[in-house]
């Protein structure tokens, strides 16, 4: 299976270095580019990507508005040069279901885009966390404890480790658990809260008070 792609970025050059790097994987192709938010929207429409690789400011429409009117059928991966942009938190708001610095690596953007195309958030770089933590002190919801009655106490116990950033294998071993057994009670936890992916699941668990900002990591 070939992951569809879509660059957005007003800057020439960075489009023209993230396909290069993207259409030299054997199961990747750049499958259009947009330099501003309106073009991303109409070309997402036509094209159909798997991932969008987002820029932020852009003239016409910014990427925070394109994300919101793409998110959902094509997952988005925001670009940023700053790894604490005010904008960002509005992305997360959106639907953006990850985050890249745009000096990363050509073997981070690959991973990134596996990542994000397999189904999952992009949690792992500490500026993701960091503007997780901060969108939560900015931006308390409206979700009460009470918004997670619907989970068992072990399922309470994975959402609670996986909002500390924690991987499927990580969070096995605090819980003693098997990783398929992980994976099948975060299943359970989309399910139950109407989450698409962890980056919602994070902020519903800082919504709702399970974690805090600066926290340590609890491990059973």
């Amino acid at each position: 299976m070939t992951i569809r792609v879509l660059v957005v970025d007003d800057q020439a050059l960075v489009r023209a270095g993230f396909r290069m790097i993207i259409d030299d994987q054997d199961d990747m192709r750049v499958v259009g580019e947009a330099a501003d938010g309106s073009d991303a929207v109409a070309c997402a429409r036509m094209t159909r990507p798997d991932v969008v690789l987002m820029d932020i400011r852009m003239p016409h429409m910014d990427g925070i508005e394109a994300t919101r009117q793409i998110a959902g059928p094509a997952r988005v991966v925001i670009l940023t040069t700053y790894d604490l942009d005010e904008y960002v938190f509005d992305a997360l708001a959106a639907g953006a279901s990850g985050f890249l610095l745009k000096d990363v690596s050509p073997e981070e953007l690959v991973n990134a885009v596996l990542i994000i195309a397999g189904g999952q958030a992009l949690l792992a770089p500490t500026v993701t966390r960091r503007l997780i933590e901060q969108f939560a002190r900015m931006r308390p919801g409206p979700q009460a404890a009470d918004s997670l009655a619907a989970l068992t106490d072990r399922e309470t116990d994975v959402l609670r480790l996986l909002a500390r950033g924690l991987s499927n294998a990580e969070i096995a071993r605090a819980l003693l658990l098997g990783e398929s057994t992980v994976k099948t009670h975060i299943g359970h936890i989309f399910d139950k809260l109407a989450l698409r992916d962890r980056v919602q699941a994070v902020i519903r668990a800082y919504e709702a008070g399970l974690v805090t900002p600066g926290q340590p990591e609890r491990r059973t």
